[in-house]
């Protein structure tokens, strides 16, 4: 039985995703482990905790773990293409194995993981769903029947909050990123300004020529022209 207040895992979870949402310079990995770890502190009774990303093409990666036993689960996933963190983001929201020793659902997986890992009972919950791409967060027990009814409706609410913070660091580097290149496109018109002599609109639309022709995203030529002075312009 989850003995978690309600009332105190709603304030501490949601104080943490106000946390992350309110730094300037949020590192989307580090907030994520941040973040698993302080909801593994929420599920009585799971020792390890993790977070899993997968692809339309079948590529599984640990976003997040507190431990080497997710890592390892995730890397036996990928190789086998089947398991109850790849069900859990893409056909289910919630999957729940109580006993893998018994779990006749992935018997390759439940095999390979009762005989390389003290793993016994899973608790995932589908994170989020992207263009191409999608989420897990995992609890895990080294006991059987670690996780209970209540244990599961403990798990939707973090999954929310998780999702929620989740896609406030994605928002803060995708931010970010479009800085950047937003800053790099500036210093790339500058230097054709100065070196042809030409206006800031006939400066872009020369990085816009020069993108077309290459095949090149836009970020990637004025990269190129600040980080090689001007050697991906053609001579006057």
């Amino acid at each position: 039985m989850v003995v978690t207040d309600r009332n105190d895992l709603m304030g501490d979870v949601a104080d943490l995703v106000h946390t992350l949402d309110q730094r300037a310079d949020v590192d989307a990995e580090g907030a994520l482990d941040e973040l698993v770890a302080n909801l593994l502190a929420h599920m009585p009774r799971a020792q390890h905790a993790g977070a899993t990303l997968t692809t339309d093409d079948g590529d599984v990666q640990t976003l997040a773990a507190t431990g080497a036993h997710p890592v390892a689960l995730d890397r036996i996933q990928r190789r086998l293409r089947e398991g109850p963190c790849l069900s859990a983001a893409w056909k289910h929201h919630v999957v729940r194995m109580d006993d893998i020793c018994c779990d006749d659902r992935w018997p390759d997986f439940c095999r390979e993981v009762a005989a390389t890992t003290p793993i016994r009972s899973i608790l995932a919950f589908e994170l989020f769903t992207g263009q191409g791409s999608t989420g897990a967060l995992n609890f895990y027990a080294e006991t059987p029947d670690a996780f209970d009814d209540d244990a599961v409706e403990v798990g939707l609410t973090l999954a929310t909050h998780a999702a929620l913070a989740w896609h406030m660091v994605r928002r803060d580097e995708q931010f970010r990123s479009a800085l950047a290149s937003r800053d790099v496109i500036g210093q790339a018109k500058g230097m054709l300004m100065e070196r042809f002599d030409i206006d800031a609109v006939r400066a872009f639309e020369l990085l816009k020529r020069l993108s077309q022709n290459m095949n090149t995203p836009l970020a990637d030529v004025a990269q190129r022209v600040v980080g090689r002075h001007g050697s991906a312009i053609p001579p006057r």
